[in-house]
């Protein structure tokens, strides 16, 4: 049996129409004939297949997002995220050349977005880039502290106090400010989304036997900082509940950036019980969790995506 592509049902024949497509061909060319003499007739509305539309719980359709180091990797992915359920987006990072690069390239694939350069630890910075993408639709539903990073690799008796600084300003302090700034514009309304970012590392320390002393690790400050950013999550949740904000965290396994030496993604591979490492669509999910409607009655949460690697 075979089922046609077009609105119709394919009727089940004893045998199969000669030619390719088998007894689905007559309704298969008749289907491209209907849509081709539509498109002729009328070019202003190309006749395609109609693809599902979003359930109410899932659709972000007229939503604004802000997205913190929105320019490449898991904040570009994110965002991306965001759109695909009916977001406009607004990128935010410290450089211009990066953000317009992902607005055109988010554009290209029929989304709404925006780029705002500024250093999301920036306090004055970050309120006129949250201003400006409140004003497109006055309003403000999601906000992606997602801007952050490691400062440095230096062993425990090594680390030096400008580092962890360093670490915990691009990360620590730039997710309070975007948590506060985008709490501001959403209390108004009474509602919204804060998705702050952490790391597995949050919560686990680096293995001294598969990184080694001859692979790039990530320092301890950068595991202070990201604990940090769980535990602020937690509070931001419980005192913005009030004000009907949700406040949630996803935290990332490993998901290298292109680039990764084969010898490093062979050991942390040996480290997930998914059988590989992540990729940045693999946020997908939990981003959309958190964003949507979906996850109205969710707060405070911390939602570990890292194919297995924790539940070792």
């Amino acid at each position: 049996m075979c089922w046609s592509t077009a609105a119709w049902c394919c009727t089940r024949v004893s045998k199969p129409a000669p030619g390719p497509g088998g007894s689905c061909a007559p309704l298969k060319l008749l289907a491209q004939h209907t849509r081709a003499a539509m498109n002729t007739q009328y070019p202003g509305a190309q006749v395609k297949p109609s693809a599902p539309a979003l359930p109410d719980w899932l659709s972000l359709q007229g939503a604004v997002a802000v997205v913190t180091g929105g320019g490449t990797h898991l904040g570009l992915a994110m965002a991306t995220a965001l759109t695909q359920l009916g977001a406009e987006v607004h990128l935010v990072g410290r450089r211009a050349d990066v953000l317009e690069s992902a607005v055109q390239t988010l554009r290209q694939q029929g989304a709404s977005a925006h780029a705002h350069p500024a250093d999301a630890a920036d306090e004055a910075a970050m309120q006129i880039a949250v201003q400006r993408a409140w004003q497109s639709h006055q309003r403000l539903d999601v906000m992606v502290c997602n801007a952050g990073g490691g400062q440095g690799r230096e062993m425990a008796p090594d680390i030096s106090v400008k580092d962890l600084e360093a670490t915990l300003r691009n990360n620590v302090t730039s997710t309070l400010v975007c948590a506060q700034v985008g709490a501001r514009a959403m209390m108004p309304a009474r509602q919204g989304a804060i998705i702050t970012v952490g790391s597995i590392h949050a919560t686990l320390g680096s293995d001294p036997r598969l990184y080694g002393p001859e692979f790039k690790r990530s320092s301890q400050s950068y595991h202070a900082a990201k604990g940090a950013i769980l535990n602020l999550t937690r509070a931001l949740a419980c005192e913005l509940a009030q004000h009907g904000l949700n406040v949630n965290c996803i935290s990332p396994g490993q998901i290298p950036k292109p680039g990764i030496d084969p010898i490093t993604r062979e050991r942390f591979t040996a480290q997930v019980p998914l059988g590989r490492l992540g990729l940045p669509t693999d946020l997908n999910g939990a981003v959309a969790l958190f964003a949507s409607p979906a996850g109205r009655w969710i707060t405070g949460q911390n939602l570990i995506v890292d194919g297995g690697w924790s539940a070792w």
